[in-house]
């Protein structure tokens, strides 16, 4: 099995853009092939990527069912389950250096539970091929309530410069020791610090809270003017200060394929 990596914590955090260039670090020091996951409903990791999808999860789970139910027949004369199985296996986007699977969301009301059933069932099947999984989370704690993925090698808690938003991942890492999660490491990052520094404050909430930091990255208006303007967030320059503190934070993580 692949080594595990998941991404957690409050939502505007800046999480998916880091959770991109998690990513992208791990391709640029070819450390092996690479799954990412966008366990987010509402997904954008593709677009911090700079790739296109074609379908989600949510999408081919709207088509599988409204064929059902209207009675139209399944192409080829496929059943319903080998026609879910043979879209889940077109639905996998392939990016420059990693595969990309997105569960999307149903339409109409209801939770999210069924697709991401589907999800957790396609990740188990893939993960195996696979040298690196690493799943963006939806924000707050559901994903992991739901043991998605179950061992995790190292998860990563994303924070913004607020107590709140420290106060967020603490619960986010209790939870996770009282599902008796599988853990091998928990990190925290502490994002969109100002002038890449924490207060006073803050310092005594991440220890309240016994978070391990292991690093800080500062605000940065390169992050903002690339979103803004719709570009790839992991074709940042070397000298973004985002991207050069994340490759400094992550550099401390020993990465290591099972």
């Amino acid at each position: 099995m692949g080594y595990k990596i998941a991404v957690a914590g409050k939502g505007g955090t800046g999480k998916t853009t880091l959770t991109g260039l998690l990513i992208d670090y791990l391709i640029r020091k070819n450390m092996g092939s690479i799954l990412a996951v966008d366990a987010d409903a509402n997904s954008n990791l593709n677009e911090v990527l700079g790739t296109e999808i074609e379908e989600t999860i949510g999408e081919i789970k709207e088509d599988v069912n409204r064929k059902s139910l209207s009675g139209d027949s399944f192409p080829g004369g496929m059943r319903k389950a080998d026609y879910l199985k043979y879209k889940l296996n077109t639905s996998i986007t392939e990016g420059d250096g990693y595969d990309l699977i997105v569960m999307g969301r149903s339409q109409g009301p209801g939770c999210y539970c069924y697709v991401n059933g589907i999800l957790k069932a396609e990740v188990d099947l893939l993960s195996g091929n696979y040298d690196y999984i690493v799943v963006d989370n939806e924000a707050g704690m559901e994903h992991l309530s739901r043991k998605l993925i179950d061992p995790i090698d190292a998860l990563l808690l994303i924070s913004d410069c607020s107590r709140r938003g420290i106060q967020a991942v603490g619960r986010i890492k209790r939870l996770a020791l009282e599902l008796n999660l599988k853990v091998g490491q928990i990190f925290l990052i502490v994002n969109r610090a100002p002038e890449g520094k924490l207060n006073s404050g803050i310092k005594e909430e991440i220890k309240k809270q016994e978070l391990n930091l292991i690093g800080v990255v500062p605000m940065d208006q390169m992050v903002y003017d690339y979103d803004s303007d719709g570009k790839a967030l992991v074709d940042l320059p070397e000298d973004s200060s985002c991207r050069k503190a994340i490759n400094e934070i992550l550099s401390k993580i020993e990465f290591k394929s099972n």
